[in-house]
């Protein structure tokens, strides 16, 4: 275990707190009017897999742990598990799906994802920063909009709702990113 200044804390990272070990999901800085900044962080209970919002003053430290980054393949879905195999060991591996928070649509079978590990122990689990998906329906473009007018809605294969250009119609591959489901582009080929 090493101290940091809480102003460190990134999401992905591990922290031990009243003897709880967290997750932190999200990390935003908030300077009030008088006095000194406050990181407000939003964090998730390994063990109970419960949300947690704390707020920390900019010097304050806390304990992180040392995590050990290991990449898996993603095999399939058991339950409320995820099955995972070690691409070396071909060894399984399983992880509750919880761990992927609102990112779990955008995990597909036999994908490459990074898992944070504490002692042997998943504690998170990263995904790669995009994914090609199907557009599965999207609103038509309504006439005489012009082409730089704002993104439509469309909903993903994986059933996530995004916005999309207008040019883009049902059946197209689109590149997304995995944080939120945004647009990046039409996928190549």
């Amino acid at each position: 275990m090493a101290k940091m200044q809480a102003n460190q804390m990134r999401a992905g990272m591990v922290i031990e707190f009243e003897g709880q070990r967290y997750t932190i999901l999200k990390q935003n800085i908030m300077i009030p009017g008088k006095g000194a900044a406050v990181i407000q962080v939003e964090m998730r209970n390994i063990k109970t897999g419960a949300k947690k919002d704390q707020r920390w003053r900019t010097a304050d430290t806390v304990e992180r742990l040392t995590t050990e980054d290991k990449e898996f393949t993603y095999s399939y879905d058991d339950g409320d598990m995820l099955v995972l195999m070690d691409p070396e060991t071909y060894e399984q591996t399983q992880v509750p799906k919880d761990i992927l928070g609102d990112r779990l649509p955008f995990l597909q079978e036999n994908m490459t994802v990074n898992v944070r590990l504490i002692e042997g122990e998943p504690v998170s689990l990263d995904l790669p920063e995009t994914v090609v998906l199907e557009v599965a329906e999207a609103d038509p473009v309504v006439k005489g909009q012009t082409a730089s007018s704002s993104y439509k809605p469309a909903v993903l294969s994986n059933g996530v709702k995004t916005m999309v250009p207008p040019f883009v119609t049902a059946g197209e591959k689109i590149v997304v990113r995995t944080e939120d489901g945004s647009y990046v582009e039409r996928a190549k080929g």
